[in-house]
């Protein structure tokens, strides 16, 4: 036995949890399903791809990162 008990197994198993859902950002509107995080991810990075210079620049965007992040496939992050 380690001398771990099972209450500090327990304790230190939450504490992984919170903090691995801690680092992950989803920019979408909670309670979509992993599809509907798809079709949002999908339909944003199309809006970003047919954004003009200007309105790039509002947001602080470069024209090719603008380009980068909306060519990335749905599934990614």
């Amino acid at each position: 036995m380690s001398g771990m008990s099972d209450v500090r197994l327990t304790l230190y198993a939450r504490e992984l949890v919170e903090a691995q859902q801690a680092t992950v950002r989803v920019n979408a509107p909670e309670g979509l399903s992993l599809w509907g995080l798809f079709r949002h991810r999908r339909s944003t990075r199309r809006a970003l791809l047919g954004l003009t210079d200007d309105q790039l620049r509002d947001i602080g965007l470069s024209h090719e990162q603008a380009r980068r992040e909306g060519m990335k496939p749905f599934w990614r992050d």
